[in-house]
């Protein structure tokens, strides 16, 4: 695997930023304790997010994704959002423009990476994987299936803290019916081109009870959905143990040589 530091400029935010990108590397005979399953012609890739502490770094420096994808021959994409819950902020940067929709086209221009949905995923933990949802639902065109690991659900609970909503949706209400997960998920139901949904969470996790919520909505409605819960908190152990579920769960076990 290659890990390479991507610094552009992003037209949604008007500014430079930057992802941290693994992808496969072809030629890596005589490599000590890794195996790389790079035999495609162009790679599948997940877009992989980061929850609201932390930033584009998190993943690689709390897990091990790099090993896991080379079982897979797969590209792992990692961007900042800042503390946006992946919205076009209404007081701040387009950050749901940039990582749904303008990245996947940056990433293929540099990079030998698939356009097809069927090749294209999204995952995420806490904040990132309410992002992971939300962009697998709203861009069903775009991405086949969406994984969150102890997903904010239910953002319901974000209108309780009006420092936290009021720049991402402005003095409103409630929560904007596209970025509510409850009701993307109902307006989805009947496209052919719904994503596939996965949910891993702990059962100690303090947004365990909003998980269960959305699981019981989706036990009404017509999706792939699967739905994993075990002992655990809101912790990196538990995501570094589950993100290697997602992986199987969307590309189904790996080859061996």
């Amino acid at each position: 695997m290659a890990l390479i530091d991507l610094k552009f400029y992003s037209e949604a935010l008007g500014m430079q930023t930057e992802v941290y990108v693994v992808i496969p590397q072809k030629s890596t005979a005589g490599e000590i304790g890794v195996e790389t399953n790079a035999k495609a012609e162009k790679y599948k890739c997940l877009y992989l997010l980061h929850g609201l502490s932390d930033d584009h770094s998190i993943w690689l420096r709390r897990t091990s994704i790099e090993r896991y994808a080379s079982e897979y021959g797969i590209c792992v994409v990692m961007p900042a959002a800042a503390r946006s819950f992946y919205t076009d902020m209404k007081y701040g940067q387009k950050y749901y423009t940039y990582i749904a929709k303008e990245l996947p086209r940056i990433i293929r221009e540099f990079l030998n990476v698939s356009d097809k949905r069927e090749d294209n995923f999204v995952a995420g933990l806490s904040m990132g994987g309410y992002g992971a949802l939300k962009i697998a639902l709203r861009e069903c065109d775009s991405f086949c299936a969406g994984a969150g690991l102890s997903p904010a659900a239910d953002i319901s609970h974000i209108m309780q803290d009006k420092e936290r909503y009021l720049p991402l949706y402005g003095n409103v209400k409630k929560v904007p019916e596209n970025e509510d997960l409850f009701c993307l998920a109902k307006k989805q139901n009947k496209n052919p081109n719904k994503p596939r949904l996965y949910i891993g969470i702990g059962t100690e996790d303090f947004l365990y009870e909003g998980n269960v919520r959305f699981r019981k909505l989706m036990d009404e409605l017509d999706y792939d959905f699967t739905y994993r819960e075990s002992a655990g908190t809101h912790c990196w152990e538990f995501w570094d143990e589950y993100i290697q579920y997602v992986l199987e769960w969307m590309l189904g076990k790996p080859e061996k040589e």
